[in-house]
């Protein structure tokens, strides 16, 4: 099953909704889609939970107007989702920018809904460093991320992937990954990781009361794991789970134990 929800302005946001039980719902990363969860996209309806694959507004399916890439518009289209199908007690899960989406949703509503919170490699608490957080990547590198989607989208996304994943994909998974990236807008592109360059969360932590699982790579070279930490040390309820073999694709490099570690979490 599949829904367009519409959120404000008319912007509508596509919503992949397969199998019965607890939900479970997954915010992607810069800049793919839902369709990144391809082994929780089975794994989940399999083993009795409901998949919610939320792509966020600018990618995939859903609308891309010129404007709302920040993480309180990108929260307010959550909500009106959870809402909109009436979710209760759903674990939320983010990977990378969608796990600061989730951690900004959990502080601006409350974590209505939502009784756990997953981290997926979150781009969280802060994602660039600055003088008073000597963690995460330098602010030029997003910078060049920038300026590669304005001068040649497809060759910064190919460069992009060199460091995302930690185990070597297939030439398919490769290209197949790479699509997603190009499925974006590019304004979408743009204007995100804008946000993912500027956006503070540290205030944000202190306002989650759920449990919640962090899982990331001890090889995230795009997240460093000192941000796990991070936030960790935030978050009242938290758990880290190291991803020894892992770069920041723990979902590909580790995919089995990733499903695993996310379906203790859930059942725990």
């Amino acid at each position: 099953m599949t829904h367009l929800i519409e959120v404000e302005g008319g912007t509508n946001i596509f919503v992949e909704d397969t199998g019965a039980g607890q939900p479970v719902i997954l915010l992607h990363g810069w800049p793919v889609n839902h369709k990144m969860f391809e082994h929780q996209m089975t794994a989940l309806p399999e083993n009795g939970y409901r998949f919610i694959g939320v792509d966020l507004r600018g990618y995939g399916r859903s609308d891309k107007p010129s404007y709302g890439y920040d993480y309180d518009r990108m929260a307010d289209d959550l909500k009106v989702v959870i809402d909109t199908l009436g979710l209760k007690d759903a674990v939320l899960g983010g990977f990378s920018m969608g796990g600061a989406i989730a951690i900004r949703y959990m502080a601006k509503h409350g974590g209505k809904g939502v009784s756990k919170l997953a981290l997926l490699a979150a781009a969280a608490p802060v994602f660039t460093r600055r003088d008073d957080f000597p963690y995460g990547l330098p602010a030029e590198n997003v910078d060049d991320l920038i300026e590669g989607a304005y001068s040649d989208r497809a060759q910064m996304l190919a460069d992009f992937g060199e460091l995302f994943f930690g185990q070597k994909p297939s030439d398919a998974f490769n290209g197949w990954f790479h699509s997603l990236g190009m499925e974006a807008n590019p304004l979408a592109t743009i204007e995100s990781a804008r946000t993912l360059r500027d956006a503070d969360l540290r205030a944000d932590l202190a306002s989650i009361s759920v449990p919640t699982a962090i899982l990331h790579g001890k090889n995230d070279q795009i997240c460093p794991f000192d941000l796990a930490e991070q936030m960790k040390a935030g978050i009242n309820d938290a758990t880290i789970v190291p991803f020894e073999e892992s770069g920041h694709s723990l979902f590909h490099d580790e995919h089995e134990k990733f499903n695993e570690e996310l379906l203790a979490f859930i059942k725990r």
